[in-house]
């Protein structure tokens, strides 16, 4: 089973990066969910529903997850989620280079599914005179 992948993100975030992923890549290589996090919402509070969603992603090989936003509570409820037993590795500072970059590598083990998502980003940046 392939890896799972999660955007766990504040309200908006996730859910606008996996539609424009599905339409670039329709269908989807890997089991993708999104959770989202309201802007007041706690860490704490969210954990029973955010592993749930981990579950609904989770093949049997681990959850990559991906978070908007290094330190801040989507983050922290990110690392909580590691804990619980699953398998996951979190990779910070989503965009949508790293999410098709992951996408385009079904056949990664979870370690270096992670370290591709990192490039992605990385190499999804891009300064020029334009």
């Amino acid at each position: 089973m392939p890896v799972g992948i999660l955007l766990l993100t504040h309200e908006g975030v996730g859910t606008a990066l996996l539609a424009a992923a599905r339409r670039l890549l329709s269908p989807l290589p890997l089991p993708t969910g999104v959770f989202e996090v309201a802007w007041e919402d706690g860490a704490d509070e969210q954990l029973p529903a955010a592993s749930a969603a981990l579950r609904r992603v989770d093949g049997g090989d681990g959850v990559l997850v991906l978070v908007d936003l290094y330190g801040a509570t989507p983050s922290r409820l990110a690392a909580a989620l590691s804990r619980l037993g699953t398998p996951a590795r979190r990779v910070s500072g989503l965009s949508l280079p790293m999410l098709l970059r992951v996408q385009n590598y079904p056949d990664l083990e979870l370690d270096e599914l992670a370290r591709t998502a990192a490039a992605g980003a990385r190499n999804g940046v891009i300064q020029d005179d334009a």
